[in-house]
């Protein structure tokens, strides 16, 4: 087993990544309050080839240099909007008809490995708050809600970690994962 050099990654541009198939999601952070979450989400829908971002209510928005250093250049390919509240980004996105899913422990949630994703459908992914998850009010107006099953004492995942387990599960499901 050899390590592989950076040249042989097969690398796209950031130009060819905006030019690519994207997968049918989008990420919507509900005020998270650290940049480098902020940043680190980027380079996870990076790697997802995610559609687009929206950075709501006290989410840092690019540029940053705390969001640029664990970005590593991803606030550069990803495409993101800020919205200065929630709803108005859930509005937005309903009205394009997205299917809007929470991410949170909450009654009538889903274990993530049991959702089901449809491949005609595009879906907005909400990460909330660190300490208080995603608001109650955004809640109210999610389509479904997702909790990913944990077996230990904390019950907490961090939102980058998060974000990394539903994306892979997710894209992984769809029927025309891109490539």
């Amino acid at each position: 087993m050899r390590k592989l050099q950076n040249s042989e990654l097969g690398r796209i541009s950031t130009e060819q990544f905006r030019k690519s198939e994207k997968s049918p999601f989008v990420i919507v952070l509900d005020n998270v309050r650290s940049h480098n979450n902020v940043g680190s989400v980027f380079r996870t829908a990076d790697a997802f080839r995610v559609e687009k971002i929206f950075l709501c209510g006290i989410t840092a928005k690019p540029p940053h240099r705390d969001i640029r250093k664990t970005a590593l250049g991803a606030t550069e390919s990803v495409e993101w909007h800020y919205h200065e509240s929630t709803i108005d980004a859930i509005s937005e996105l309903k009205a394009g008809g997205y299917t809007v899913v929470a991410v949170e422990q909450a009654e009538g949630s889903v274990e993530l490995q049991d959702f089901t994703t449809k491949s005609n459908r595009r879906y907005a992914l909400i990460f909330g708050h660190e300490v208080n998850g995603v608001d109650q009010k955004v809640l109210d107006l999610c389509d479904a809600c997702i909790e990913i099953p944990q077996f230990g004492t904390k019950h907490s995942f961090n939102i980058t970690v998060s974000a990394g387990i539903v994306l892979w599960e997710l894209n992984r499901k769809i029927s025309n994962l891109v490539k």
